[in-house]
């Protein structure tokens, strides 16, 4: 079968009054490209599965979970499932809008960027309970990872194919699957696209999950910073506390020499508990280091990206014969 030149990626739950109208849109946006459009049905409990069979076309694909598990699994799903040289995803709900994406893969394809992202300009969401705290989230994500993208809520996004099918996603790592695509090498750039209200269904966000962002937040943290050399984060705590709790020992230990009865001081205490830390984060450090080995050698991955390699056209005689010319011209 011949590779087409996108997949698209969607993610549906429980969207059965959006599905219709969803497929319509997309078929017609995409009429002038060589595509497949990969849906995922992430365990819904209403019809939505039965609309998609009724409604889809013969270059769609369904995959139907057998229960709902999130929608980072489910992007994750239909990013392995896709055959395209380039991958988009968006999400079932109609907000975001799919006429944007050949203008988005031709942004990519010109100007050659791994990544192009969607940006809401005009975002059409509740202030209070959705547009705050994405702001929140954004400004805290943008900052610590220094990956510098003003939306990274938005699900419509354009991937070169190897980028989106290396990222490693589980969990719910979605909201930053742009520090995942950096962490490649990967060149990203952003764009303003349409956002509309949602019309059908309930959206599956909420407050809720501001404490999940942040306890990713940290996880992608450590990915991008520790990944690969564990041994610097719980070494270097572990060290500092050894040293801090030694301090306190000679301390007191001084003190004794000197006559003064040190038992039962809470400073003695804090001593112990800083010199045994220590030892387990070193430890831990150790064990990290041992694990992320295993992890490299056992699966033949590597620590380092090629983005591409160039090979010469000319023979080793041409060259050669390059050579003997210019050395007899002197």
């Amino acid at each position: 079968m011949k590779q087409p030149l996108l997949s698209v990626v969607i993610t549906v739950y429980n969207e059965e009054d959006n599905i219709k109208p969803l497929l319509e849109a997309t078929y017609a946006a995409l009429s002038e490209i060589d595509y497949e459009v990969i849906l995922i049905e992430d365990g819904s409990t209403d019809g939505t599965v039965k609309e998609v069979k009724k409604y889809a076309n013969d270059r769609t694909r369904l995959i139907i979970f057998n229960r709902n598990y999130g929608q980072t699994t489910a992007l994750a799903a239909g990013i392995d499932s896709a055959t395209g040289t380039y991958i988009a995803t968006m999400d079932g709900d109609l907000q975001n809008d799919p006429t944007d994406i050949p203008t988005m893969l031709q942004k990519a394809i010109d100007e050659e960027w791994d990544v192009v992202a969607g940006r809401r300009a005009k975002r059409k969401d509740g202030f209070v309970l959705r547009k705050i705290p994405s702001k929140i989230a954004n400004w805290v994500i943008r900052n610590t990872t220094k990956v510098y993208l003003n939306d990274y809520g938005c699900t419509l996004r354009v991937y070169k194919a190897e980028i989106a099918q290396n990222m490693g996603l589980y969990g719910e790592l979605h909201r930053f699957i742009p520090v995942l695509a950096k962490q490649q090498g990967a060149k990203m750039t952003e764009v303003d696209v349409k956002h509309h209200p949602r019309i059908h269904g309930t959206s599956k966000y909420g407050l809720s999950r501001t404490f999940k962002v942040l306890a990713d937040l940290i996880l992608m943290l450590f990915f991008q910073k520790y990944f690969q050399r564990p041994i610097h984060l719980f070494g270097g705590l572990g060290l500092i506390s050894f040293f801090l709790g030694s301090l306190i020992s000679m301390y007191l230990l001084i003190l004794k020499i000197m006559g003064e009865d040190i038992w039962g001081r809470p400073i003695m205490i804090l001593g112990f508990i800083l010199i045994l830390g220590g030892i387990q984060l070193i430890t831990t450090g150790i064990i990290a280091e041992i694990i992320v080995r295993t992890y490299f050698e056992s699966q033949n991955k590597k620590t380092y990206t090629i983005r591409s390699i160039y090979q010469g056209q000319q023979s080793s005689a041409e060259v050669a014969q390059v050579v003997i010319s210019t050395t007899e011209e002197k």
